[in-house]
């Protein structure tokens, strides 16, 4: 009998009662787990890409309509609620539950046109585009190392089969597998050595908080601690594609479909980014010396090598996927110009702001290159592309405008999101962070306007013919003109959402 209480104890200090005002706080999680449900019912009932993305879609809206309510009333003086000791609710966390709810619903429309086309069974996508989400918030707003596994092997376990999804179509159909192979054996690595580093920062504090529990790891200042730091940073920087983890990524990004690889550039990357956002504001693990000279050698390697090797690459999807980690470099950038400032505000804004119009680029970028694929091949080779303006101008344009984001090109979002990182560079006096931006958006200017010279190029023979746009791609082309649309109002006229980030530090 004693040995029940015992063990009944013990279930009751690791299950603590969660009160219903606690579980409003979870709504968006749990609308997002409903409609998982749901969308595997009806698909057992009776099997229509349609109906199941209609129940994704309305999942995806509902979530991203309960968070923003609760994020009004964060903004509006309403105090954060920490649910167990597993989930943070803040202003902060709600704001990235918002946007990858978005984000989610923009890629279930575009994997809709895309799979629309194939002979795929293409239901199970969008449970995997859920489940994916589902660990993306879960990600988000952790506040805990156990509930930051959970997020990440969600995410992960999702991405396996959505990269590898395509295997008996004939888009991809022959690398696709090859490249889930490589990111399930990498990523496990990745994860597993993110675990022993959890497992030494234990050791050392006897806590695994995220928020609050990196001031017991700075008061130890153990070398076991420190490696299990940096431990847990290699596993953040595979999932970033940080230079020398960076490896996977050309590959990957080649082999997969593209909603899946818009996927890996958006909701991974923002999810990763906002929980290493997080940890490192609550941590101020950037106090310690060693800490930020490892991430400035991480970022202004990534910059240089993502930069350089993009360069040489004649498929649009390797290059953007080495792209990719030239502008995570940037970011950590910014992570950075918060070392020699007093407050660590503007950094961090700078960052979150980065990180979301990244995001808005590559989701805009890889739909256009959806739109332009065909039943047949997907459109990867830069020479498909030539004479683009003459046959398709507003696809043309729209792919122009995520070019000219990226690259840094004044009246987009990327402009604005590049001079903040710069802005906060010289602030803090970064000179040899900032001398490594300004050399890699210098190298950047050249592959990316060379996209933009093909389109330019006279229609040849080399250049791809245009699929006729059926129903299934309204969806797309309303995705991309909304993301355009963002790209240039956050461009020209920044100041409001620049207000609403810097809110989430203030």
């Amino acid at each position: 009998m004693d040995y029940d209480n015992a063990a009944r104890d013990t279930i009751n200090a690791f299950a603590p009662s969660v009160s219903w005002e606690e579980l409003l706080w979870l709504l968006p999680h749990e609308i997002l787990g409903a409609t998982i449900v749901f969308a595997m019912l009806a698909i057992a009932v009776r099997r229509h890409f349609f109906v199941t993305t209609v129940i994704t879609t309305l999942g995806l809206i509902a979530a991203a309509l309960a968070a923003s309510m609760q994020f009004s009333h964060l903004v509006q003086g309403a105090p954060s609620a920490l649910v167990t000791p597993l989930f943070l609710i803040d202003a902060f966390a709600v704001f990235f539950v918002i946007v990858l709810c978005l984000g989610a619903l923009a890629l279930a429309i575009l994997g809709f046109g895309y799979f629309a086309r194939l002979d795929d069974a293409r239901e199970e996508f969008q449970l995997l585009l859920l489940l994916a989400t589902l660990g993306a918030v879960t990600l988000a707003s952790s506040a805990h190392f156990v509930s930051v596994v959970i997020g990440l092997e969600m995410l992960s376990m999702a991405l396996y089969g959505m990269i590898a999804y395509p295997i008996h179509s004939k888009v991809g159909a022959e690398h696709s597998l090859e490249a889930a192979f490589k990111y399930l054996v990498l990523s496990a690595v990745a994860s597993a050595t993110m675990l022993f580093g959890m497992a030494l920062i234990y050791s050392q504090t006897g806590a695994l908080e995220v928020v609050g529990s990196a001031n017991s790891m700075l008061g130890y200042a153990s070398p076991l601690a420190l490696v299990g730091v940096m431990l847990v940073f290699v596993g953040i920087a595979f999932k970033l594609s940080l230079f020398p983890f960076h490896l996977w990524t050309p590959d990957v990004y080649e082999g997969a479909p593209l909603p899946s690889v818009a996927l890996l550039a958006t909701l991974g990357k923002v999810a990763v980014g906002a929980f290493f956002l997080r940890f490192l504001i609550h941590s101020h693990l950037l106090l310690n010396e060693s800490v930020t000279l490892v991430l400035a050698l991480l970022a202004v390697a990534s910059i240089l090598a993502g930069n350089v090797l993009a360069l040489r690459q004649t498929n649009l999807k390797r290059l953007l996927a080495y792209s990719s980690i030239a502008h995570m470099g940037y970011w950590v950038v910014a992570l950075l110009s918060g070392v020699g400032l007093g407050s660590q505000n503007m950094a961090a804004s700078a960052a979150a702001f980065y990180l979301l119009t990244y995001a808005a680029l590559s989701l805009g970028a890889f739909a256009c290159l959806s739109i332009a694929s065909s039943s047949e091949s997907e459109a990867g080779v830069l020479s498909d592309y030539r004479g683009l303006f003459w046959r398709s101008p507003w696809l043309a344009l729209a792919l122009s405008v995520m070019m000219f984001g990226l690259a840094g090109i004044p009246l987009t979002a990327g402009f604005i999101a590049k001079f903040q990182v710069f802005f906060a560079a010289v602030e803090s006096s970064q000179w040899g962070l900032l001398a490594a931006l300004v050399l890699g958006s210098a190298i950047g200017l050249f592959y990316y306007l060379r996209v933009i010279y093909q389109m330019l190029q006279p229609a040849g023979e080399e250049g791809r013919t245009l699929r006729d746009l059926g129903l299934e791609s309204v969806g797309s082309v309303i995705t991309i003109t909304l993301v355009v649309l963002f790209v240039l109002w956050a461009g020209i006229l920044p100041e409001p959402l620049l207000v609403l980030i810097a809110a989430l530090f203030g």
